[in-house]
C-alpha cells in the first residue's frame, strides 16, 4: 500500500475522483449529461475497468449508463441515469445520478443542454489501516488518520452542453460542479448530532471535459475513420486522450490511443444488431509501469433505434379502404 501511494504521487493528477476511461466514447452521457437522449437511440451501457494490474489497492471501477430520447409538448428531450462504483485502496466511492437534457435545432445539427443531479457516497476502511512503527517517519497516533471505518455522503451536480451533427459531435461538461466536500464520520453515527464526533473530510474536485469525435467514411470502401479526443482538467492540471479507430462495415473496429503522460492503448470493438462489445488495454508510460502490467477495460451495451418521425409516418391502412 505504501508503494502504491508513492507511485500515485508521481502522476500528474494526485487524486482520482473520476475514472480514467480509455473508451470514453462508449457511454457519452456518462461524462456529459447533454448527451442523454441526444440521438434517436435507446442506449444501455455497462463497463468495468481494472487499472494498474499488479499493484495492491489500485482502482477497480464499475460504470453503467442508460439514456433515452422522448418528446413532451412538441419538444425533444432526453433522460438518463448513470452509476459509478470505485474501490481504490481503502476508499470506496458510489455515485448515482439522474439526467435531463433539451435539444434545439441549430444549423445542420442540434444543440443540446443537460443537467445532472446525483448522490455521492464515500467510505474509508480505517479499521484496515496499517501504520509502520519501526521508523521515525510514521506516527501510529496520528489523529489525521482514522483507525475505524468512516463514511459520508453529499448531493452532487453536473452540467453540460453539446452539438450533434451527422458527421461529428462536440461536448463540454463539468462534473462535481459544486466541488462537494464530504464529511466522513464513524459508520452508524451519521445524523447523531454529537458535537464531539470526529470527522474526516474528502473533497471531490471539479472536473472539466471537452470531448470531440468524428465519423469519416473512406470513399469507395467499407471503412470509416473514427478520430476522437478528450481533454480533462481539474483546474490544477490537464490531461488529454487522443484516439484513432478504423471501423469496417459498422461491425468490427480497431484502434490506438494515447493518454498524455500516462499510457498508450489498443482498442477492439464489435457490434451486431445493436449489441456492442468493446475492450481496451493500456500500457503505462509513466512511473507506474515499474510495478504494473497495464490496465484492462471492458464495455458491453445495447442500442435500439426509436422512431421520431411524423405522427402517422408508419400508419397502416385497413384492407377495407384500400
Amino acid at each position: 500500500m505504501v508503494l502504491f501511494a508513492a507511485l500515485v504521487a508521481a502522476l500528474p493528477v494526485s487524486a482520482q475522483t473520476d475514472p480514467n476511461l480509455t473508451q470514453y466514447f462508449q457511454a457519452p452521457s456518462f461524462l456529459n449529461p447533454a448527451e442523454a437522449g441526444a440521438t434517436d437511440l435507446l442506449r444501455l451501457r455497462g463497463g468495468s475497468r481494472m487499472q494498474w494490474l499488479g499493484i495492491e489497492g489500485a482502482p477497480r471501477d464499475f460504470m453503467a449508463a442508460a439514456d433515452i430520447p422522448f418528446a413532451v409538448f412538441g419538444r425533444r428531450w432526453g433522460g438518463g441515469a448513470t452509476m459509478f462504483q470505485e474501490s481504490i485502496g481503502l476508499y470506496k466511492t458510489l455515485s448515482i445520478n439522474g439526467q435531463l437534457s433539451a435539444r434545439q435545432k441549430l444549423g445542420k445539427g442540434y444543440l443540446t443542454v443537460g443537467v445532472q443531479f446525483g448522490y455521492l457516497e464515500q467510505k474509508f476502511k480505517g479499521s484496515e489501516v496499517e501504520i509502520p512503527t519501526d521508523d521515525d517517519f510514521h506516527d501510529a497516533n496520528d489523529e489525521a488518520i482514522p483507525t475505524y471505518d468512516v463514511e459520508g455522503n453529499h448531493f452532487d451536480l453536473g452540467v453540460g452542453v453539446g452539438y450533434v451533427h451527422r458527421l461529428f459531435t462536440l461536448g463540454l461538461s463539468c462534473t462535481h460542479l459544486m466541488q462537494p466536500s464530504i464529511k466522513m464520520q464513524r459508520e452508524g453515527s451519521q445524523g447523531s448530532g454529537s458535537s464531539d464526533e470526529q470527522y474526516f473530510e474528502f473533497i471531490f474536485r471539479r472536473n472539466l471535459y471537452f470531448i470531440a469525435s468524428s465519423n469519416i467514411p473512406l470513399k469507395n470502401t467499407l471503412f470509416e475513420v473514427l478520430p476522437s479526443v478528450m481533454v480533462r482538467s481539474d483546474l490544477r492540471g490537464v490531461q488529454a486522450d487522443i484516439t484513432a479507430r478504423l471501423r469496417w462495415k459498422k461491425f468490427l473496429t480497431a484502434g490506438l490511443g494515447y493518454r498524455t503522460n500516462d499510457a498508450v492503448s489498443i482498442l477492439l470493438e464489435g457490434e451486431y444488431k445493436g449489441i456492442r462489445l468493446g475492450y481496451s488495454y493500456d500500457y503505462a508510460t509513466s512511473a507506474i509501469m515499474r510495478a504494473s502490467s497495464g490496465s484492462h477495460e471492458l464495455w458491453v451495451g445495447y442500442s435500439l433505434k426509436l422512431n421520431f418521425g411524423e405522427k402517422n409516418r408508419n400508419r397502416h391502412k385497413s384492407i377495407r379502404v384500400m
